[in-house]
């Protein structure tokens, strides 16, 4: 399960606290801060896997794509 990302200089990964929710850290890890606060639409992140040039989450609520580096998602299939 990935719930961890290294998109270059920056590290995304799923909220420990909240699945909901997306983190990103700038500085290896040290301190995180919110990419992304989910929604309903989303449900809970499971895992997150890079795919040439976007993001697939898997949630609870199916399968969703980013193109942004989880700022935002689109719906690839539901549940």
């Amino acid at each position: 399960m990935g719930q961890m990302l290294n998109l270059g200089n920056e590290l995304v990964r799923i909220s420990p606290k909240n699945p909901e929710r997306l983190e990103f850290s700038t500085n290896d890890g040290r301190s995180w801060m919110t990419r992304f606060s989910g929604g309903s639409i989303h449900g809970e992140f499971q895992d997150l896997t890079e795919n040439g040039d976007e993001i697939l989450a898997h949630t609870s609520k199916g399968l969703f794509f980013s193109k942004n580096s989880g700022r935002s998602w689109m719906t690839r299939r539901k549940n």
